[in-house]
């Protein structure tokens, strides 16, 4: 999957927990949120804020369905909550290889 296509994707399943997530998927809307909040960050601190707000719900989304795609439930996303530890253990999960079963 390509940078358009998954932010593109993403936007289109603006508030989508259902299904799964590829790992290019959810790295490129990543890299694509990280990248638009420092330029629009030069730009406005306001317009910077406006744009992590509006793009908050689609994030969560995409991580709960890159999460369905390791075989876990989106409730994890929780652990964003516990600092370090939780944060080294989402970056682990988030990075692993897509299971095969289909539970979601």
């Amino acid at each position: 999957m390509q940078f358009t296509e998954s932010v593109r994707t993403c936007f289109s399943q603006y508030a989508s927990f259902g299904g799964r997530a590829s790992r290019p998927e959810f790295w490129w809307w990543a890299l694509f949120c990280l990248i638009a909040t420092l330029v629009l960050g030069v730009i406005s601190d306001k317009l910077s804020a406006a744009f992590s707000l509006a793009t908050l719900l689609p994030y969560i989304a995409v991580t709960t369905r890159r999460l369905h795609d390791t075989d876990r439930s989106g409730w994890w996303q929780l652990l964003f909550f516990l600092p370090v530890i939780g944060w080294l253990v989402m970056l682990y999960w988030l990075v692993q290889p897509s299971e095969n079963t289909v539970r979601y």
